[in-house]
């Protein structure tokens, strides 16, 4: 597998293209880096291909928060700009900074 140029960033604000939920990126992985099981998990109808970046997300939707892994083919940039109610969302980012969330790390230098 030949690896791509992730589409979005870490700090992104992110939805998803079919499912009701939304979610900030905290890291990724430059091609399918999840178990066999998970992705033998995925219908096969929607299940996508390996090698594109996937996205680590703080993800939530009108229910609950979670942590999801999706492929780049199924994520939109979200133009919402209400705040994330993620209870993690403290411990890796700071503030926003034009709409994305600033890593801790990046606001201490």
């Amino acid at each position: 597998m030949q690896a791509r140029l992730a589409r979005f960033r870490i700090g992104q604000v992110v939805k998803h293209r079919i499912f009701p939920f939304r979610g900030v990126i905290y890291d990724v992985d430059p091609v399918f880096a999840n178990t066999e099981e998970w992705w033998n998990a995925i219908p096969v109808n929607v299940r996508p291909s390996k090698d594109q970046p996937f996205y680590h997300l703080l993800a939530e939707n009108d229910e609950t928060e979670y942590c999801a892994y999706v492929s780049e083919q199924n994520l939109l940039a979200d133009d919402n700009a209400a705040p994330l109610r993620h209870p993690q969302l403290r411990e890796i980012f700071g503030g926003r900074v034009d709409g994305f969330y600033m890593p801790k790390e990046r606001l201490s230098h």
